[in-house]
């Protein structure tokens, strides 16, 4: 006859039924809905959470406003501009050139000690909500537009002179040709 040996119970065994906590209802206050539980595969007992909400209300408490007001100061004058974070310095010159009739190649942005390329992002340089940016004049830039522009001026000037001349040419040889054709 062969002995038949009993297994002891294991010393932990997984839950296998979601369980319920009761709550507390103070009078007069609509019955809350009982949390559920969760067994983590290390045995810890857990509320369970919805993702959904909890990472949504995390993202919305964090994240900082989609468009921030940077505060640019231009001599005696003070502007206000509301863009978007990962706008970038060429942006901002674009925006205060409407303001201040000044090409945005001829602005320069100091932001905290420092020129800033147009290339440069907002948010990259460290610019927040409310921050101050001192926006000069570049003269050498000035210079230069202003050198493009007279040398622009000289070439439209020569290809308008040219033009007419081909316009009184082209007269000229439809004279010559009403002759030939009358001859």
């Amino acid at each position: 006859m062969m002995k038949t040996t009993k297994k002891a119970p294991p010393a932990f065994a997984p839950l296998k039924t979601a369980w319920s906590v009761a709550a507390t209802v103070a009078v007069g206050s609509p019955p809350a809905k009982d949390p559920e539980w969760e067994v983590r595969p290390c045995g810890m007992l857990v509320q369970k959470r919805n993702p959904d909400t909890d990472t949504a209300a995390a993202a919305a408490a964090v994240a900082p406003p989609l468009s921030i007001r940077v505060r640019v100061k231009h001599g005696a004058a003070s502007h206000e501009i509301y863009l978007s974070r990962q706008s970038t310095f060429g942006e901002l010159k674009k925006l205060l050139s409407e303001r201040t009739g000044l090409h945005p190649q001829d602005q320069k942005l100091v932001f905290k000690g420092k020129e800033r390329d147009s290339a440069a992002f907002l948010d990259i340089a460290g610019v927040k909500d409310r921050s101050k940016v001192v926006l000069t004049e570049d003269p050498a830039a000035q210079a230069r537009r202003v050198l493009e522009m007279r040398r622009t001026a000289s070439m439209e000037k020569a290809a308008r002179a040219v033009s007419h001349v081909s316009l009184g040419v082209d007269k000229l040889a439809a004279k010559v040709d009403r002759r030939r054709r009358c001859s």
